[in-house]
């Protein structure tokens, strides 16, 4: 390592480490220059466990590794681009594209939520980039307004933070003990340890339309305990705010992942209400078989 200062690292001799852009339960991502490209990249270090024995942590290792190395191989203009992966001082971090603009969790505490015509853009642009990730047997297991960013010059949507993401054929260390993600967003058949599919982003991306529009999680209680209570048995009442986006909203929010609306499903009901202003309503079964 080359140390320029403690804002100016340099890690795996090309990416200089300049300014924190955040940090997160599955790391920090750091403003950087590729120095021997001469770009403006964003990269993420992922923490070390220190709790984990030698052998554990190279397993974490090498699974993060195989994870990121997978989701680099997704080419979608909503999937944010991963440059590099690399391994410094024992720490996996992920060279990725600099997207200049905050996420659309700072957005809405910014300025408020949007209208739902905004929203409903949002949500077919991650529906694009969920259907990429999905085609090449990855979860992202984490949407929420905070993993979605928006490009300050372009409006752009772009997911990112494939942090706790699954690939399909691959055992990850989320998977076992402690619940990783973020309750107000996870589907009800993940909080309750049941094997997942698509049909849990779809979920995520039914609480995230829902904050989009009202400025909250539909699930947000004053305790963890309530968050999860609220996932699997309250009442649905999507806010009125959401009113405009019920059908897709209450597809999405189905419970169960074989009745939930499908993603063709849900493009045609966000593509309807983009081009008319208004949502046809949800056809029975509309989400697949009972």
């Amino acid at each position: 390592m080359g140390s320029l200062g403690d804002n100016a690292r340099v890690i795996a001799g090309r990416y200089r480490l300049e300014a924190r852009l955040g940090r997160g339960g599955m790391g920090v991502v750091w403003r950087a220059t590729d120095q021997l490209l001469g770009r403006r990249v964003a990269v993420k270090e992922l923490p070390l466990d220190e709790t984990l024995s030698e052998e554990e942590a190279a397993q974490q290792r090498e699974r993060t590794l195989r994870e990121a190395r997978a989701v680099a191989q997704l080419r979608h203009p909503h999937i944010v681009v991963v440059h590099d992966v690399v391994v410094h001082d024992e720490r996996p971090c992920i060279v990725m594209e600099l997207i200049e603009g905050g996420s659309l969790a700072g957005r809405i505490s910014r300025s408020g939520p949007l209208g739902p015509g905004a929203a409903a853009r949002v949500g077919l642009d991650l529906l694009g980039a969920l259907g990429t990730a999905h085609a090449a047997g990855i979860l992202h297991r984490d949407l929420k307004p905070g993993n979605v960013l928006l490009e300050e010059a372009t409006g752009r949507v772009v997911l990112t933070d494939f942090g706790i993401a699954q690939v399909s054929g691959a055992t990850t260390l989320t998977e076992v003990g402690s619940f990783v993600g973020s309750p107000e967003y996870t589907a009800p058949e993940r909080m309750s340890g049941e094997r997942t599919g698509p049909e849990s982003d779809l979920w995520s991306l039914g609480a995230l339309l829902v904050t989009a529009v009202s400025g909250e999680s539909p699930f947000r209680r004053d305790s963890i305990g309530g968050v999860l209570h609220a996932v699997v048995f309250d009442e649905i009442r999507p806010p009125p705010a959401a009113e405009p986006l019920a059908p897709v909203v209450l597809g999405l929010l189905e419970r169960d992942p074989r009745r939930r609306l499908d993603a063709a499903g849900a493009e045609r009901l966000l593509r309807a209400y983009i081009e008319t202003g208004v949502m046809p309503p949800l056809p029975d079964a509309a989400a697949g078989p009972a």
